[in-house]
C-alpha cells in the first residue's frame, strides 16, 4: 500500500512547472501569521461590480429582511445567477452613481448571523445538477470564472475543466497554507463538488517550494501539478497557460482557493458561510496581520487607515482601489495600504545612488541588496509616452504569447490580431507586472481589458 502510495505520489511530482520569467517585488508590510481579530463593520455590501459580465437586477428594497443566502440580485440575461447577502440583517440602503448605476445594496448586520438552510449535499450520490443548482440558489456560482474574457461561468456549458490555484504570488499575497490550513475538508469538500460539473477534471496548482507542508497536496479527486518561479507563478492564468492552453471555441472555468473552501462549506453544512482569513498588509498598515472578516465589510472595519493611504482590496499589481470608504471585494482575501505618491522628484532618473528604490531593471544599485524590503509608494516617477520597443514585457510573462505584440492589436482593435497573438489565456491580472515595468508608463491591464471587452461585444 506504501509502495502505491509513493507511485502515485510520483506521478503526481512529475506534473511540474518551473517558471524562468518573472518578477517578484520586495514590498514591506507582510502579514504576521496570526489573527487578531474579526472585522464588523457597520454595513455588509454586495457590490456588483465585483462580477464581470453581471448586469445587476435589485430583488430587494430598503427596510427588507435578509438572511446569509437570500438573493438580492438577479444577472438581467441570465436570472438564474443570484447574489446572495453574505450576512442576516436589514437593506440599510441601495447604493447608485451616475446614470443610477447600481453600485451597491448595503445591508446591517444582525448580532448572530440566521442563514437560509439549503441543506447539506453529497455531490457524488446527487450529481452535477443538483450541485449546479444549489450553487446557483446559494449564489456561489458566481465565484466560478470562466474563460476567456474572466467573466461569471455560463452555468448552461461544460468546461473543458476546471482550475484551481492554491498559491498566489503576487506583492504581500495572503499565505493561503495559514488562511486556509484549518479548512482542508471544505477544500475537500470543494474539489469533489466542483469535479462533477467538467468531464475534463480539477487541476490544482501547489508551490513547489512548500509542497511537503501544504494541506494542499494531501487532497484527493484532484489532477495535481507543482509550480515554481516568481510571480506570476501563482496566477491561474499562468497555469492554465502551461498545462492545458486555451484555444478559440474552448472554455474553462476557474475558482480561487478561499471560495473553494466555501463551495465546500455550503456541500458540507448547506449554509452560505463566506467568512474568511483576510491579510492586511502594506507598507502604511499598522499592524500588519490577518483579519477575518466577510466579503463586502467596509475597510476601515479591517485596519485603521491614515491620512495620504491608498487603500487597495486586493494586491497592489491587480487589486482595486476602493478608497476609505470601500469595501472587500468578493474574490479578495487581502487589503493592502501604500501612502500615495504625489511629489514630483527633479532630474530622478539621473540619481543612481538611491538606497530607498527598487529598479526592476537594475537602473539603481539597490539590485545589490536582493533581500531587502522597500517601503514604495504610488509615484509612477513618469508621465505616459509611446512604447519603447523592449523585452522588459516578455521577461515578466511566462506564457507563450508575444506581450508587446498582443498589446498594440488590444489598442489597433485588430480582433484577428488579437486572436493570433494570445486574447484568449489572458486576463489584465497575467499581464500586472508589465504596468509596473513599463518605461513608458501605460496602463497595460486597461488596455488589455478593453481588448477582453471588445472581443465580448464583437464575438457573442
Amino acid at each position: 500500500m506504501v509502495f502505491l502510495r509513493l507511485i502515485f505520489l510520483h506521478l503526481n511530482m512529475s506534473n511540474s512547472i518551473d517558471l524562468k520569467k518573472g518578477l517578484d517585488i520586495p514590498l514591506k508590510g507582510a502579514a504576521a501569521r496570526k489573527v487578531i481579530g474579526t472585522a464588523k463593520g457597520d454595513v455588509v455590501a454586495v457590490c456588483p461590480e465585483d462580477f464581470a459580465g453581471f448586469a445587476p437586477r435589485l430583488l430587494v428594497r430598503e427596510g427588507d429582511r435578509v438572511l446569509a443566502g437570500s438573493p438580492v440580485l438577479a444577472d438581467k440575461s441570465n436570472p438564474d445567477i443570484l447574489l446572495t447577502a453574505p450576512v442576516s440583517g436589514t437593506v440599510h440602503a441601495v447604493v447608485r452613481g451616475e446614470k443610477r448605476k447600481l453600485l451597491a445594496v448595503t445591508i446591517d448586520p444582525d448580532p448572530t448571523c440566521q442563514y437560509v438552510e439549503f441543506g447539506p449535499l453529497d455531490p457524488a450520490a446527487a450529481g452535477p445538477d443538483a450541485v449546479r443548482d444549489l450553487l446557483l440558489k446559494s449564489g456561489l456560482f458566481a465565484a466560478i470564472i470562466q474563460r476567456p474574457y474572466g467573466i461569471i461561468a455560463d452555468p448552461s456549458l461544460k468546461p473543458k475543466a476546471i482550475f484551481i490555484s492554491s498559491f498566489s504570488t503576487a506583492p504581500l499575497a495572503a499565505d493561503s497554507d495559514f488562511a486556509l490550513g484549518g479548512e482542508a475538508d471544505d477544500v475537500q469538500a470543494g474539489i469533489r463538488a466542483l469535479s462533477c460539473l467538467t468531464d475534463g477534471g480539477v487541476h490544482l496548482s501547489v508551490s513547489a517550494g512548500n509542497y511537503a507542508k501544504s494541506p494542499f497536496h494531501k487532497l484527493e479527486g484532484a489532477i495535481l501539478h507543482t509550480v515554481s518561479g516568481k510571480h506570476p507563478a501563482g496566477n491561474v492564468g499562468v497555469q492554465i497557460s502551461h498545462i492545458s492552453p486555451i484555444k478559440k471555441g474552448q472554455t474553462v472555468w476557474t475558482v480561487p482557493i478561499v471560495l473553494v473552501a466555501a463551495i465546500g462549506r455550503l456541500m458540507r453544512t448547506g449554509k452560505l458561510d463566506l467568512l474568511r482569513k483576510v491579510a492586511v498588509t502594506g507598507p502604511a498598515a499598522e499592524d500588519p496581520a490577518y483579519v477575518e472578516a466577510l466579503p463586502g465589510t467596509p475597510v476601515s472595519a479591517l485596519a485603521a487607515i491614515g491620512e495620504g493611504v491608498r487603500v487597495i482590496s486586493g494586491d497592489v499589481l491587480s487589486g482595486k482601489a476602493v478608497g476609505r470608504d470601500g469595501y472587500l471585494g468578493f474574490f479578495d482575501n487581502q487589503i493592502t495600504l501604500l501612502r500615495e505618491g504625489p511629489e514630483r522628484e527633479i532630474l530622478g532618473w539621473a540619481k543612481p545612488f538611491r538606497p530607498k528604490i527598487f529598479s526592476a531593471s537594475k537602473c539603481y544599485f539597490s539590485w545589490l541588496t536582493p533581500g531587502k524590503k522597500y517601503d514604495l509608494d504610488t509615484n509612477v516617477h513618469g508621465g505616459p509616452r509611446a512604447f519603447v520597443e523592449t523585452k522588459c514585457f516578455a521577461d515578466v510573462t511566462p506564457m507563450d504569447i508575444f506581450p508587446i505584440y498582443l498589446i498594440k492589436a488590444c489598442l489597433a482593435g485588430d480582433i484577428e490580431k488579437m486572436e493570433q497573438f494570445g486574447i484568449y489565456e489572458v486576463l489584465p491580472e497575467d499581464l500586472a507586472l508589465c504596468d509596473y515595468v513599463d518605461p513608458s508608463k501605460n496602463e497595460i491591464q486597461a488596455i488589455i481589458q478593453s481588448g477582453i471587452d471588445l472581443m465580448i461585444k464583437e464575438m457573442a
